[in-house]
């Protein structure tokens, strides 16, 4: 190896990319700005233009940087390393903004020869091509405004109207071999749509980069760029900003628990077990072909941790979902006797990946404070969304996946059969203040043949769009925050394809305009009244007023906010068959106005109502001081708010 062919040594100006404390720190496990010490920077060294290169692998022999600016050459321009620390580094000046390339590793074992795609890069190719992309994150914001006042948005006691999308089905271009719309395309109409509609928040599913359109970005390669199918990271950028320009919250769906297997990513990155487990028991996940990440292992800790920073940092995002956090506590997690290894006390529970989920939780807030991660956790592991001073995993929310079980069970239920499943309506009440909870209908639940919402229910067409409008109206009604895949705002017929877009020609219908429509009122009511907001994870924010009335399938509650006198009252008729004269006890006397009826012509419903609202009277029930007589329609759910009168 000649010295013509080392990459120059960064020298003093570059050496500000990763210095000996981050070296220290990485190699420790607490370095957790990664991105702005590894990977491809261009900069200036000693008065020259070029790029700075750095990358973990500690058991390579030799690490060269191959790319479009050398014709691919693996000889061309070989990395230092740092000492032992695993980590090689060089300065190219011939490597500018938008150049191509890889990391040609040469590994001490086995003659393991591999051309990688840079584990920190910022940009990649759009796959089946997998080159990293030289690239830089400059960007003027606009958005200070929001930054300064999300901590509102994100409150616990804040409404929360979480719009889950898939950015590359949303709306496509026919007339453009059904491309996709850019990040750029999406962020005006998108925006206008969630403002228009009331939902508060956004969630993308995952926009890590992933080489397999199919997986909808839950297989990931890059953990620190976002995916080329829809633009640059400017473009993404962009996206954000007009988001947050028009009040929308953005959060990131992040895989931090597993990864593909495809050659060019961080699977024998140095021609062994570097990312992941070598031990196929504890590093390989049989459900979906994945490598799952050694937790316990100090680099990546730091490059996950690393990770999740970065999407708050240079990204502007307001929180991240995490995906599939049960498969991370659980060693036995899909896995048969046999098939996996106990903890060091014998258990089942991944202590590596415990504290690393702590650990990141506490990162996260003790740099954004004013953030949510969200863990989607489908069992019943204690404190999800607990401090960790508490002995919780530290999340600020957590999926309630059983409320999610339950209610889509009972409401695919032919309503002659509902009394006989009314525990699964009431059973949530008795955890729902375990931990802080957000009610899914998530895109899981409109895939892989179970068919839409819509589909899901029971009955002819009209009590099919009856039921759909009681499920939502049920779900607003609950404490906790709400979220919705998109297309089930407006009954979107069939299930949900990702080669596609949504249905949008059914808005022309009645019917579907009726659900879009009840939906909006339902977000806008949400977030205007106190009270069916402010106690989202307060036990003291609901109560039920009849929750045994299983022979008519009828559940009452009633939702408080801080202020005494804001008391919404909510009624679910799950049959249907009208119910007039139906009597329920009031928590006090006067005028109980008519908020919402999803019987409403507006809403494609009957027109069956209370004209306008209810006078109680000093009758008691239900342990009230003062009941109402209502009329239940049928297949409805009624939002009755306390007034002193009918003005």
């Amino acid at each position: 190896m000649s010295p013509q062919n080392l990459a120059q040594n960064p020298g003093p100006s570059a050496t500000t990319r990763l210095t000996d404390d981050d070296v220290y720190l990485f190699n420790e496990g607490t370095q957790f700005q990664l991105y702005d010490k590894l990977g491809a920077h261009p900069m200036v060294s000693h008065g020259e233009a070029g790029t700075y290169f750095a990358v973990w692998a500690p058991n390579a022999e030799q690490v060269s940087v191959i790319g479009s600016f050398n014709d691919w050459n693996r000889d061309a321009h070989i990395l230092h390393p740092r000492g032992d620390s695993g980590l090689w580094e060089g300065f190219i000046t011939e490597c500018a903004k938008g150049a191509l390339y890889k990391y040609h590793v040469h590994s001490r074992h086995a003659d393991y020869r591999v051309d990688k795609s840079d584990p920190l890069s910022f940009f990649n190719e759009i796959p089946p091509k997998s080159a990293s992309i030289v690239w830089d994150l400059d960007y003027t914001w606009t958005d200070d405004d929001w930054l300064r006042t999300r901590g509102r948005a994100n409150a616990l006691n804040a409404p929360m109207a979480i719009y889950e999308m898939h950015v590359g089905s949303w709306k496509r271009i026919a007339a453009e071999q059904n491309r996709s719309l850019s990040y750029r395309e999406l962020a005006v109409p998108l925006a206008e749509y969630l403002q228009k509609t009331g939902f508060t928040h956004v969630e993308f599913m995952p926009l890590t980069d992933h080489p397999f359109f199919g997986s909808w970005g839950y297989q990931t390669t890059g953990y620190f760029a976002p995916t080329g199918n829809y633009g640059t990271p400017q473009d993404l950028m962009y996206l954000i900003d007009t988001l947050h320009d028009h009040g929308i919250g953005v959060l990131l769906d992040w895989v931090p628990s597993h990864f593909p297997t495809d050659e060019q990513g961080l699977g024998f990155f140095d021609g062994t077990h570097l990312y992941q487990h070598a031990d196929p028991r504890q590093g390989f996940q049989l459900d979906w072909n994945t490598f799952i990440f050694n937790f316990g292992r100090n680099e990546v800790r730091s490059f996950l941790i690393s990770s999740a920073l970065f999407w708050l940092d240079k990204y502007h995002f307001d929180g991240l979902r995490l995906d599939a956090v049960a498969s991370m506590l659980y060693l036995d997690y899909s896995r048969k006797e046999g098939e996996w290894i106990p903890n060091r006390y014998g258990g089942r529970e991944n202590l590596e990946a415990i504290a690393f989920l702590k650990r990141l939780n506490e990162e996260v807030y003790r740099h954004f404070p004013d953030v949510q991660t969200i863990a989607e956790e489908s069992t019943a592991w204690p404190l999800v969304s607990r401090p960790t001073y508490l002995g919780g995993l530290g999340f600020g929310l957590k999926w309630d996946m059983g409320w999610m079980h339950d209610t889509l069970t009972y409401m695919q239920k032919d309503p002659i059969d509902r009394k006989y499943h009314h525990h699964n309506l009431t059973f949530r009440m008795l955890y729902a203040f375990h931990e802080n909870f957000v009610l899914p209908l998530s895109h899981d639940e409109v895939v892989y043949g179970k068919g839409s919402l819509l589909g899901k229910m029971p009955g002819d067409e009209w009590q099919k769009f009856a039921n759909l409008r009681l499920l939502f109206g049920h779900m607003y009604s609950q404490a906790a925050k709400k979220l919705l895949f998109m297309g089930g705002e407006f009954g979107q017929p069939a299930e949900w394809s990702h080669d596609g877009q949504l249905e949008w020609s059914a808005l022309e219908l009645p019917l579907h305009q009726g659900v879009h429509r009840w939906v909006t009122d339902l977000n806008h009511t949400y977030r205007r009244e106190s009270s069916l907001h402010e106690g989202d994870v307060d036990p003291s924010g609901i109560e039920w007023i009849d929750c045994r009335d299983a022979e008519s399938s009828v559940i009452s509650l009633i939702r408080k906010g801080r202020a005494t006198d804001e008391i919404i009252l909510v009624v679910c008729n799950f049959t249907p068959v009208p119910r007039p004269n139906y009597r329920l006890g009031a928590p006090r006397g006067g005028y109980w106005k008519e908020l919402l009826n999803s019987d409403a012509a507006i809403y494609g419903g009957h027109g069956w109502g209370n004209a306008g609202g209810i006078e109680a009277t000093p009758v008691p029930m239900h342990g009230r001081t003062h009941s109402i007589t209502c009329t239940l329609p049928a297949l409805s759910v009624l939002f009755l708010k306390h007034s002193s009168s009918p003005l």
